[in-house]
């Protein structure tokens, strides 16, 4: 099992680049967001591999980083989401913007990505919105509140502050991006007005 590729980068192709480790080059399927940062022929390369085997083939997948693979995975687990439309989706959306999108329940930006029809980017979004947030950290935290506000349940102050920084020009994302950032250091129960003033902190950074 592959885990991980270190090397010098020998080609990129429509849809894969050649990795050469010691001599030993490694054909691995990449997204085409990840394909356009892999930087120039000759130069160093990292990719995160995801090997699949199968009884007539192996494939390696790489990604530019843990969280795009742990994606590719996540999105694999939605029936009629196999490797290449789950290639698509990343290709389309970064990570953070399907985080968004998912905890949000907005099937019309998955949808944008190719070869993802209605039904699919229903599916996705359903199926993945509990899973979202378990893959932690800042991001986690922001998906959570963000599911919250999608679903109606977000305590009243934390709704009321992301309103408030919607209302002064910022987008949702942005609001609640900030509202849960400044949850981290409002203390216990902290009114709208203490959420408002640490989220334009927070948007002032």
């Amino acid at each position: 099992m592959i885990g991980k590729l270190k090397g010098t980068l020998e080609e990129i192709g429509e849809d894969y680049a050649l990795i050469d480790v010691h001599g030993v080059c490694y054909v691995a399927f990449c997204s085409m967001r990840t394909l356009s940062r892999l930087g120039s022929v000759g130069e160093a390369a990292v990719l995160f591999i995801e090997t699949y085997v199968r009884e007539d083939q192996l494939k390696l997948f790489g990604f530019e980083s843990a969280l795009e693979r742990e994606w590719f995975r996540l999105l694999q687990s939605v029936q009629g989401v196999g490797a290449k439309v789950a290639l698509a989706v990343l290709s389309t959306l970064t990570a953070s913007e399907l985080a968004n999108a998912i905890a949000l329940q907005d099937k019309a930006t998955v949808a944008r990505a190719p070869g993802i029809g209605p039904k699919v980017a229903q599916r996705i979004v359903a199926e993945l919105k509990n899973k979202v947030p378990a893959l932690g950290g800042d991001a986690g935290e922001a998906m959570g509140l963000k599911q919250e506000l999608g679903e109606g349940v977000a305590s009243a102050p934390v709704a009321d502050a992301v309103s408030a920084l919607s209302n002064l020009g910022y987008s949702r994302d942005q609001a609640a991006n900030a509202v849960a950032a400044a949850m981290k250091t409002a203390g216990d129960n902290p009114d709208s007005a203490k959420l408002i003033r640490l989220g334009l902190k927070e948007l002032a950074k």
